[in-house]
């Protein structure tokens, strides 16, 4: 199935239902008075969180949604029926954007966790509310009022602990399939990762992680090029970035160095906080290189970057390398969650 991540959707609210203007027409009642119900509510449009679904794709064959009218009020006092919920499931990580506004509305990121995102009008009264000394038989009634309408967009970000960076064909695919269960496609050709994959790391029974492989990302990403700008937004969810380059290019002129500053490029011009962001480097396919020649160039390539965090020297199809990453990952995110409890504690 394609992978989308961004729909747009409108939906529709419930109208309150009218109040209603009667009397009592009863035996022996000469003078029953008011006896009109007021209107039902209108049913509200609800977004909910589903760990179940991982793609927007449904919302291309559906745009229109509208939740339950309340019902008229009737006599005898009696309240018309409210109007029934509407509750819509996305998946975890959808992002709700109101298009007239371009206001944020809300971040589900959580199963199960509750948006609404369309208020139910409220119900007309009827006339048993108008009565007065002055005036006892009121034939005033008020109509339901009409329920919110809004055009949303839903952007999918994934929900990842790690994300991998790289030009086309860096190895990212198939170092996810080295330290995890996914199995994302792999050619010897630009562009073979059209959607980004998850793959679940497991270091012990109790302690994983989830990395996130995005489409090869080119020169002008940010601006439209390739099919980056699509994804580069999975990355802003991500707390560990990982850096792919091909230390050995084929062509011999491809120069390294250049494709790291080039992806630094867009990342900065995607969203400045991103370099920010903790970034290690991977020089991936080292298999291609001798042995002495292979920490030679990794050296050179690291001086010349001027590179400050952690850098590993790997081969992802042999898998050589790649778990002393997963499991010096695995520490970092304990140690991060150590701190934050501390934090948490002090504050307390």
């Amino acid at each position: 199935m394609k992978f989308v991540d961004e729909a747009e959707i409108h939906v529709h609210a419930g109208n309150g239902g009218n109040g209603c203007a009667s009397f009592r027409r009863e035996k022996f009642i000469p003078f029953g008075g008011p006896d009109g119900g007021d209107g039902g509510a209108g049913g509200s449009v609800w977004l909910v969180a589903d760990e179940n679904l991982n793609t927007l794709v449904d919302f291309r064959h559906q745009r229109v949604y509208r939740a339950g009218r309340g019902e008229n009020g009737m006599s005898r006092q009696m309240h018309g029926k409210n109007g029934t919920d509407l509750e819509i499931r996305v998946p975890v990580g959808t992002m709700v954007i109101n298009i007239d506004t371009d206001e944020t509305i809300g971040d589900l990121v959580e199963h199960g966790q509750r948006l609404k995102v369309a208020q139910g009008g409220d119900g007309g009264l009827g006339n048993i509310h108008f009565k007065s000394s002055t005036n006892r038989a009121p034939r005033k009634a008020t109509p339901g009022r009409e329920g919110d309408s809004r055009e949303l967009r839903l952007e999918l970000k994934l929900l990842a602990d790690v994300g991998l960076l790289g030009f086309p064909n860096a190895g990212k695919s198939t170092f996810i399939r080295a330290v995890s269960a996914a199995t994302p496609r792999v050619a010897d050709y630009p562009f073979t990762t059209l959607h980004p994959n998850l793959g679940v790391v497991r270091i012990d029974t109790d302690q994983s992680f989830v990395i996130a492989d995005i489409p090869g990302l080119i020169e002008g990403a940010a601006d439209g090029a390739g099919l980056g700008i699509q994804f580069l937004k999975h990355v802003a969810r991500t707390s560990l970035l990982l850096h792919l380059v091909d230390m050995a290019p084929l062509d011999g002129e491809t120069d390294p160095v250049e494709q790291v500053k080039a992806i630094e490029a867009e990342l900065k011009k995607f969203d400045s906080e991103l370099l920010q962001r903790p970034r290690w480097l991977v020089l991936n396919k080292g298999d291609l290189l001798a042995p002495d020649e292979r920490e030679k160039t990794a050296k050179a390539i690291v001086k010349r970057l001027k590179w400050k965090g952690p850098w590993y020297v790997i081969s992802a199809i042999g898998r050589e390398g790649t778990w002393p990453i997963c499991l010096a990952a695995q520490k970092y995110f304990d140690e991060a969650r150590r701190e934050a409890a501390e934090a948490a504690r002090e504050q307390a």
